[in-house]
């Protein structure tokens, strides 16, 4: 069963376009000259409910403008989609009681109060029974381990601490579907893993439907088997995580270990040398031509060992980014 359904979503902003110099400063201020932007294009994608699937892209691609479509934020310009049976602009009430919307940019949670004080005002917006929500509450600090920091000012807590208190917020009402934008941004190593085996965890237990926007591959590939790429905001891969390498790497890694004495010094005819620790060179050579470099190299030094691996996910993405040209971008703040 489909949780969220996106057909032709479109998504358009009109800029005005200031023209350098005093006299067009002037001239501004009559005529006015205005650009259309679009931030989402066509986008088309289906999840189906109890998956946790990852919304990649550049800056300026989409990814955010397209959550603030699916959580009502935002009218579109053209197409449809809905979540759970509802169209999210129409900004039902039923609806806004069975999402929520975190990002690592924003805070919901009131800065001078201790987060708890907080905690009850979502109890009050939402309307959740009193044992029900200390039955919630209990159980989300007891898993993200913030049940010392309940009665400290928000404003006193670390990056970390403060984005543990935002996802108790926004899973108090226990949502159908959780959008997550940017969840670990400037988060610390041992912080972001935190979230991501919690966020594991409560999927996993909840079956609840996640979408998740993120630049840190490692949160990706942590929590999610299926990824949607967007760039320009156009879908140009919907599908499993692992196709993107096989669809998008121009490269493989080859790792030579040497017998010989000193490293052989014609490797950069074959490809980038990435790494060299004698008697290990990590070499970056194109996938057509693995099996010819191999061969050539067998055949003019002595090895001892050979490893052929893909390429790190990350790497492959932001060269995917870095071939795609320049994103294009709406208003400040509304496109990323």
């Amino acid at each position: 069963m489909a949780a969220i359904e996106v057909q032709d979503l479109c998504r358009q902003y009109r800029v005005y376009r200031k023209q350098e110099g005093v006299w067009a400063s002037v001239r501004g201020l009559f005529h006015r000259e205005y650009e259309t932007v679009s931030a989402v294009r066509h986008v088309s994608f289906r999840i189906d409910a109890g998956e946790m699937v990852a919304f990649l892209g550049p800056n300026g691609a989409g990814k955010t403008t397209t959550l603030k479509l699916l959580s009502g934020l935002v009218v579109p310009t053209s197409g449809t989609a809905t979540v759970l049976g509802h169209v999210p602009w129409e900004r039902e009430d039923a609806y806004r009681r069975r999402f929520s919307l975190v990002t690592g940019q924003k805070e919901q949670l009131w800065w001078d109060l201790p987060a708890q004080e907080s905690f009850r005002l979502h109890r009050e917006i939402y309307r959740i029974p009193a044992e029900e929500y200390q039955r919630r509450l209990d159980e989300l600090t007891e898993l993200l381990d913030v049940r010392r920091l309940m009665m400290r000012p928000v404003r006193e807590l670390s990056l970390g601490e403060r984005m543990r208190m935002e996802l108790i917020a926004a899973l108090l009402h226990r949502p159908e579907v959780l959008f997550l934008d940017e969840p670990t941004i400037g988060l610390d190593v041992v912080s972001q893993r935190r979230v991501q085996e919690f966020l594991r965890y409560y999927q996993r237990e909840q079956k609840i439907t996640v979408i998740l926007t993120s630049h840190y591959m490692k949160d990706v590939e942590a929590l999610c088997e299926r990824a949607i790429v967007i760039n320009k905001g156009i879908v140009i891969h919907d599908g499993p995580l692992a196709a993107i390498i096989d669809r998008f790497s121009r490269h493989k890694i080859i790792e030579l270990q040497f017998s010989g004495n000193p490293v052989p010094t014609d490797l950069s005819r074959y490809g980038e040398i990435l790494e060299t620790r004698f008697p290990r060179v990590r070499l970056q050579v194109e996938k057509q031509r693995v099996s010819e470099c191999l061969a050539s190299i067998l055949a003019a030094h002595s090895v001892d060992d050979i490893s052929v691996m893909e390429r790190p996910l990350e790497d492959v993405i932001a060269e995917l980014f870095s071939l795609s040209g320049d994103t294009e971008s709406g208003p400040a703040g509304a496109v990323s």
